[in-house]
């Protein structure tokens, strides 16, 4: 999955960056690699809550199927 980031340098040298798909989906580094692996990780986490989240709606909903989907 192909998703797209905002890094941006803060005026004390470190790094900003989110993703703007997934809303409050932040991280920073004080290297723009550091940024880079940290929003990675943010980003992973964020669709593992997401699809968590997801799974107890079906359970909720029971006419409800959970189908998975590579995307």
């Amino acid at each position: 999955m192909k998703l797209e980031i905002v890094l941006e340098q803060e005026d004390d040298g470190t790094y900003s960056v989110h993703c703007p798909a997934l809303k409050g989906c932040h991280s920073q580094g004080e290297t723009r690699e550091d940024a880079l692996i940290n929003i990675q990780e943010a980003i992973q986490l964020y669709l593992e809550v997401a699809n968590e989240k997801a799974r107890e709606l079906v359970v909720q909903h029971p006419k409800s199927i959970a189908i998975e989907m590579a995307v």
